[in-house]
């Protein structure tokens, strides 16, 4: 019996402990999806009309050093607080991008720690750290200050997103994990659906800031709750923590405990032969030709992933409305997308779900180039379907990306492709702005269909087992590579 299978045998597929688990999870990453979702309520473009002596208050008007801001919408934004207008707007996007930045730091730094020191010390420090910076941004009364704060709210946020996904993963049932690429992202789609309730009421986004990460301060209280990996410790010989938490578990599910330790002996044995319980480093990911492979081409689908599903939201948040309804709208047009990935993932490869929803996102954007600008109705639908296939494509691609990697660099290798999904989304909105529609359009599709096209390099993990250690994995003869 397989290692992986080992473990399902102890502590079930997903049992009720699991349940609680993800429960705790799902709440704990709130704080986390609004900074990803907050921008247009607390950064967002503000009309005001320039009460300069010689500006005859025209709306918009620049230069302006006195403007007057409607605030019929927003009362309250960074743009207003600090006047990011005008000569200023670069700053704007800076501040903008510093999240971004952020996340890409957060995913080297805590996909490191996790592999080195732990899941749970690397989440919690992530969970803690998150609720700390946003705190700090609201209190902020300097711009330098907020930048700063945003920078390392995007550090914590990166790491959140990486160790709580790793943690639940590592805690399941390989059978199960179909259904948690769908579960996982509940705690968005919820925190996208309720953030403009919540903004409709707190027209400040000093008020907003602390509303959306004060309330958490109860994640402290997840060290007694959320237990370290047992696959992680077993990788690094700790066999006695690892079987105590395997019976806590098994414990909790009602499974049978009496022949855990020599299960676990087993899983020792085949991972000592390979490993020597040493700790992984970045540079692991390229010494080796699978894993060197491997890690190229999901660094690369990763940025072509992230920068498609930005590029396209960049052009649903043109929509004309208003803005809190068109935010809830926007995120319930992402629960079919969940629906999809749970039965893609259930019933298609790996490598051909994933394919097929880069397909779709690159036919619809195709689609899209060629349709007048007055038939609105075609057009959004068009740009939804693409927003789903990017959707989808993206959370099954996290999926795939873990599956692929052994347990001792499979954090390192997730940071290391957050980094290129950071810079694809990044660069997203100089594609959008390049001037030409047609010609963003057709970048994004290009890039959707070349996601697609690598993937088909990528060794297909449906109903295979996760490999514990880099030896196995480039002595695994079903996985196949570009030589």
């Amino acid at each position: 019996m397989s290692a992986e299978d080992t473990i399902e045998t102890i502590i079930g597929r997903f049992g009720k402990y699991q349940i609680w688990i993800l429960f705790l999870i799902t709440l704990g990453r709130f704080p986390t999806d609004y900074q990803l979702t907050n921008v247009v309520f607390i950064m967002p473009s503000v009309e005001y009309v320039c009460m300069d002596e010689n500006s005859y208050n025209l709306t918009n008007h620049c230069p302006c050093s006195n403007p007057q801001y409607d605030q019929s919408t927003i009362v309250s934004s960074v743009t207003s607080t600090w006047n990011l207008i005008c000569e200023k707007q670069q700053l704007a996007s800076l501040t903008q991008s510093m999240l971004q930045v952020g996340i890409l730091v957060g995913s080297i730094f805590y996909g490191h720690l996790s592999d080195r020191y732990g899941r749970k010390v690397a989440c919690l420090l992530a969970l803690i750290s998150e609720i700390v910076f946003v705190a700090l941004s609201a209190a902020s009364s300097e711009l330098w200050v907020f930048i700063v704060a945003r920078f390392f709210i995007g550090t914590a946020v990166g790491g959140t997103m990486l160790c709580c996904y790793i943690i639940i993963i590592e805690l399941s049932g390989k059978s199960f994990r179909p259904y948690l690429t769908g579960l996982i992202e509940i705690s968005y789609i919820l925190a996208y659906f309720t953030l403009p309730m919540i903004a409709y009421y707190l027209r400040d986004w000093r008020h907003l800031q602390l509303a959306t990460s004060v309330p958490w301060v109860f994640v402290i209280l997840y060290y007694y709750f959320i237990p370290e990996s047992p696959r992680w410790l077993i990788t690094i010989g700790q066999k006695e923590r690892a079987v105590q938490i395997l019976t806590y578990i098994a414990t909790k599910n009602k499974r049978p405990t009496n022949n855990i330790s020599a299960l676990v002996d087993t899983i020792v044995m085949e991972s000592q032969t390979s490993s020597n319980k040493q700790h992984a480093t970045y540079t692991d990911l390229f010494k080796t030709p699978k894993i060197r492979a491997y890690t190229l081409i999901i660094a690369c689908v990763w940025m072509c992933c992230s920068h498609t599903f930005f590029g396209i939201n960049q052009y649903i948040g043109r929509l004309q409305g208003n803005i809190y309804l068109n935010v809830m709208v926007s995120a319930v047009s992402l629960i079919p997308g969940m629906v999809l990935v749970v039965f893609a993932s259930l019933y298609l490869r790996r490598s051909n779900a994933v394919i097929t929803s880069f397909v779709v996102a690159g036919v619809s954007l195709l689609v899209f180039i060629f349709i007048p600008a007055d038939m609105r109705i075609l057009v959004l639908t068009f740009a939804m379907i693409g927003q789903i296939g990017a959707y989808t494509a993206f959370v099954q691609v996290y999926l795939y990306s873990s599956e692929i990697f052994p347990t001792v660099v499979r954090n390192s290798a997730m940071g290391f492709a957050s980094v290129f999904a950071r810079f694809g989304g990044f660069i997203a909105p100089f594609v959008v702005n390049i001037g030409t529609e047609w010609v963003s359009l057709l970048i994004f599709t290009i890039l959707a269909f070349f996601a697609g096209f690598l993937c088909y390099f990528l060794p297909e993990t449906k109903d295979i087992v996760l490999l514990n250690t880099i030896d196995q994995t480039e002595k695994s003869k079903e996985r196949k590579t570009i030589s």
